[in-house]
């Protein structure tokens, strides 16, 4: 195997590494501290092709792959880890779109959500419906040429900002084949958004419910058939985890490079704080769990871009390594800057923050550790 990348890869994640560095880096703290939903910069990212980076070349996106894609993230999140997961959950929308919408859909929508005209949100989860997500109560009940939805979803990334969004509503009987996927406008009657929600980190982008009360959405929205929404989710998931494991991936390296500047500069005890063996074992130990988290994840997004028959064990294997290692590098991170890692004045307390919740979304660590168990004595 050739684990090095192609001059085309290595190219793509030189632009991604410049656009963090002139647009994200600089402004990522104020970002978080006031709460700011950075529209123009995510669509100067469009301009670069990241509103479309699997999308197809014929609807507008780039076509790329999903270890591209990880190069991307991985990159931006060294800025900010929150923009970049907002970029990867419009990603994750407009291919869901592309992939299994007719043509008229397609046309409709994904040309416009490739250039970000159009910003896309994902809603799966319910207040009582989180990993046993297929037990969603969301109805799209048919009355002739429309679905009548009526529900709501949680924890929406986008939500009140975004203009489209990707519902999953029960149509049929219990269960995950009773599901389907519709295409969702934010100014169709009845769309509604509840407050912004009050979060610990992901400052930079909005989230909070969205209600459905009788919306009446065409039926030429529907995405793929009746019945097959859930499987377009999780196929949909099975490339999110991996851009939110490269997402952690980019957040400790940040961590881990800052710590590795301060722990040379930092004196005390007449000597740099880097020279003490404990703290080179503990960046030895998270150089060593960053790398081995970013081989893994590498190879299943390689696996996903050519649809493996184990694409979803090895996805759920790089998100649950990816992000838990992510989280305890930002934590040694923070330890070994002290308490001035403690203070937002240095960028790991933001990091810190930024990562604790991608144990959790697009699947928990519990979750992952459930497919991958289960996949292995089926």
């Amino acid at each position: 195997m050739d684990y090095r990348l192609t001059e085309d890869q290595q190219a793509i994640q030189d632009m991604a590494r410049r656009f963090t560095a002139d647009a994200i880096t600089p402004n990522a703290g104020e970002w978080d501290e006031h709460k700011l939903f950075p529209r123009e910069v995510i669509r100067q990212g469009a301009e670069l092709g990241f509103g479309g980076i699997y999308v197809s070349e014929a609807m507008g996106g780039c076509g790329l792959g999903r270890l591209e894609a990880a190069l991307i993230m991985e990159a931006m999140a060294y800025g900010c880890p929150s923009t970049s997961a907002y970029i990867s959950i419009h990603n994750m929308a407009a291919w869901m779109i592309d992939h299994y919408a007719s043509d008229e859909l397609r046309a409709r929508y994904v040309p416009r959500l490739a250039s970000m005209e159009l910003l896309a949100s994902y809603c799966l989860t319910e207040p009582g419906a989180g990993s046993d997500a297929a037990s969603l109560k969301t109805t799209a009940t048919r009355d002739g040429a429309h679905y009548v939805l009526n529900g709501g979803k949680a924890f929406i990334s986008g939500a009140g900002e975004n203009d489209v969004y990707v519902v999953m509503a029960r149509t049929g009987g219990p269960g995950a084949r009773g599901i389907s996927c519709l295409v969702v406008e934010k100014d169709m009657a009845g769309v509604s958004f509840g407050a912004q929600e009050r979060k610990l980190g992901w400052h930079s982008q909005p989230t909070a419910m969205v209600m459905f009360d009788n919306v009446r959405v065409p039926v030429e929205n529907l995405v793929g058939e009746e019945g097959m929404g859930f499987r377009i989710a999780m196929a949909g998931l099975d490339g999110g985890r991996i851009n939110i494991g490269a997402c952690s991936l980019g957040g400790a390296q940040r961590c881990l490079d800052d710590a590795i500047t301060y722990t040379r500069e930092r004196r005390q005890f007449g000597q740099r704080i880097a020279d003490f063996q404990n703290s080179q074992f503990m960046l030895a130990d998270m150089a060593t769990q960053l790398e081995a988290s970013r081989a893994l994840l590498y190879i299943a997004a390689l696996k996903v871009s050519e649809a493996a028959p184990d694409k979803t064990r090895f996805a759920a294997m790089a998100k649950l390594m990816a992000t838990e290692s992510g989280s305890r590098i930002v934590n040694d991170a923070l330890q070994l800057h002290g308490g001035y890692g403690y203070l937002m004045d240095y960028p790991v307390e933001r990091f810190f923050r930024d990562l604790r919740v991608h144990e959790i979304l697009e699947g928990t660590s519990q979750i992952m550790r459930f497919v991958v168990g289960r996949s292995l004595v089926e």
